[in-house]
């Protein structure tokens, strides 16, 4: 027999495998306390769902539709007696599609009609580009990518062409292959809705003369139309909510400026930036805490960052242009911009008027040591975009929670880099439906009795403790050829576990490892204290320990505790780019401690 034939005859094996000798042991005992005689009525797991999975609103009819769904999908294995469910029938359940660690109908249920200023909106940042910073193709490609996975902000970089007669996206000054920028407007239009139906938000970095602004205000009028949501050319007093944009397009940029002339770059200089980047670990180095981004960042500081909502551009020989197109002018609906002057300047809140404002990542980790009360307080009302810092020349990204706990609402990442930093954005927009606005807490919304506001480094008391059990993982050998992991032996598996979120409740746990075991039952017990549920994601990895070389990656996902299901779920694991796996998955059981915090569907709520 051939090893290709060979493969296919054992992953039809191992398809319907898992047997009930090996569930766990939690899995047995509630079984054996909800059914009788070795089976599960549809009653007896009405109140499993209500009594152990939390979810306070199934119905009989819940409990019907998972047995009829079970029964079309595995019937024909003889685990069924009557429509009830026998321990295997059970045991499948918990381990299926049909019981995530997300309620699948919860969808969009924030409020939707606050200002934008309320919301955490998911931020791309120089969408166009294929790779690294330097030296990649830009393309509508990832830009599609991004909007197909609920991106709300797309950034464009647009420069005059060679001849001057078109605009083009890039990256300036850098070996980036252009592409023209209708196209990707083109795109934008196509896909803009496909995943949610909120606005979509086009920052522009404007580096045009002024007949080519009124060119791009052509085009974006034209390819845009009525979609287009326009104001006029004075700055808004409030930002709409997002109900009320809905399937709307929004241009943000600061004020039209005399274009920037591109400086060539050597392929020389793209190799030294590459050699300064570092090395990347294959899935991303540990997210750092703020304390040792500060420390890094002093080291760096001669590295240049695009500083790019600068209101004074002196430095690149920049003026502003007197005669920018007014047509263009009136395309901006959300005006950026950074005020000459120190941070007070920059965060200074006008009651009469809303801007939003760029700082990059190493800004804000130095801004929120001696101004972290006065951003919360900004983004209240304006709008805060983070960057990344312009030396992460392979697209890699940085910790999302310190601009997130301080309220800023565009923390902008490279989509087409990968990595646990983008895991962690990943995880935060799978809450409220997978929309790509999620409301930030009311703390950071309002002030409190005393006028004070939230400081995510107070200290505060814990607010509830999620206990997660780690039972046991399967699938690996259905996704990876038999020798993926060891050539002469199965898999050592263990698993990470831990939360991120505001710097008291950041941890990460790790599981034995367990030798040669393509399924491994872990069945071990953590415990996470909570200050801040509304900002902690619950971050899970797993890898195979190999003692001569690094550990090999074997899965991971990361999960807003906001919206976690109690009971025992069925976790499905995503690659390094975070794509879902066919069939690697963990089951796996959420705890929280107060009760009080329970909400329907058996996702968690916080106030």
């Amino acid at each position: 027999m051939s090893k290709q034939t060979y493969r296919v005859c054992f992953c039809f094996r191992r398809k319907f495998r898992l047997t009930a000798s090996e569930a766990p042991g939690d899995v047995k005992d509630l079984f054996q306390r909800y059914s009788e005689n070795g089976v599960m009525s549809v009653d007896q797991l009405q109140r499993f769902l209500i009594e152990v999975q939390k979810e306070g609103g199934a119905t009989r009819e819940d409990a019907q539709g998972i047995v009829d769904k079970l029964h079309e999908q595995q019937g024909h294995l003889h685990i069924f007696q009557r429509k009830d469910l026998t321990l295997e029938a059970f045991f499948r359940y918990l381990f299926g599609v049909v019981n995530p660690p997300l309620s699948p109908n919860l969808g969009v249920h924030h409020d939707m009609n606050a200002p934008l200023s309320h919301y955490y909106i998911y931020t791309g940042h120089n969408s166009y580009l294929t790779g690294n910073q330097l030296s990649s193709d830009c393309s509508d490609k990832p830009i599609i990518d991004a909007l197909k996975k609920g991106v709300r902000v797309i950034e464009l970089d647009i420069w005059p062409n060679s001849d001057k007669d078109d605009v083009h996206v890039l990256h300036g000054r850098t070996l980036t292959a252009p592409v023209e920028l209708i196209k990707c407007l083109r795109s934008i239009k196509e896909y803009a809705f496909v995943a949610s139906e909120y606005p979509v938000v086009i920052t522009l970095e404007d580096h045009l003369t002024a007949d080519l602004q009124a060119k791009v205000a052509e085009m974006v009028t034209q390819t845009f139309g009525d979609v287009l949501f326009s104001p006029g050319p004075e700055c808004l007093k409030e930002f709409p909510s997002p109900e009320s944009l809905k399937k709307r397009v929004i241009i943000s940029t600061k004020p039209p400026k005399e274009y920037l002339q591109a400086k060539e770059t050597t392929e020389k200089e793209v190799d030294s930036q590459k050699g300064k980047a570092g090395d990347e670990e294959a899935w991303g180095k540990e997210v750092p805490d703020l304390r040792e981004d500060i420390l890094k960042d002093d080291d760096d500081e001669d590295d240049e960052d695009e500083d790019e909502d600068d209101e004074d551009d002196s430095a690149h020989g920049d003026k502003p242009h007197k005669n920018a197109a007014p047509e263009y002018k009136r395309l901006i609906a959300i005006h950026a911009g950074k005020p000459k002057g120190g941070l007070d300047d920059c965060l200074k809140v006008d009651p009469d008027k809303v801007r939003r404002l760029s700082l990059s990542e190493q800004q804000l980790e130095k801004a929120v040591v001696t101004h972290a009360k006065e951003i919360v307080r900004f983004t209240q009302r304006n709008l805060l975009r983070i960057y990344p810092k312009g030396t992460r020349i392979t697209s890699s990204n940085y910790n999302p929670l310190i601009g997130w706990s301080h309220g800023a609402q565009m923390v902008a990442f490279n989509m087409q880099g990968y990595g646990r930093s983008l895991w962690l954005m990943q995880g935060m927009y799978r809450a409220n439906g997978g929309c790509g606005y999620i409301k930030k807490p009311d703390f950071l919304l309002k002030s409190g009795p005393l006028n004070d506001l939230f400081d995510p480094n107070a200290p505060l008391p814990v607010k509830t403790t999620l206990k997660v059990t780690v039972y046991m993982g399967e699938g690996w050998h259905d996704e990876f050829d038999s020798t993926h992991f060891d050539l002469y032996s199965p898999p050592d598996f263990y698993a990470r576990v831990g939360i991120a979120g505001v710097p008291a409740d950041k941890v990460m746990k790790k599981t034995k490892t367990l030798e040669d075991n393509w399924i491994p039952a872990w069945n071990e017990e953590f415990k996470f204290p909570l200050t801040v549920p509304e900002l902690a994601l619950l971050r899970i990895e797993v890898h195979e320990y190999d003692m001569s070389e690094k550990d090999d990656f074997g899965g991971q996902t990361c999960l807003p505790v906001s919206e976690l299901r109690s009971g025992i779920r069925m976790v499905p694991l995503h690659d390094r780019k975070g794509e879902k796996y066919k069939f690697v998955k963990l089951l796996m059981r959420f705890e929280f401690s107060d009760s009080s915090t329970e909400g329907s569907e058996g996702a968690t709520t916080f106030k």
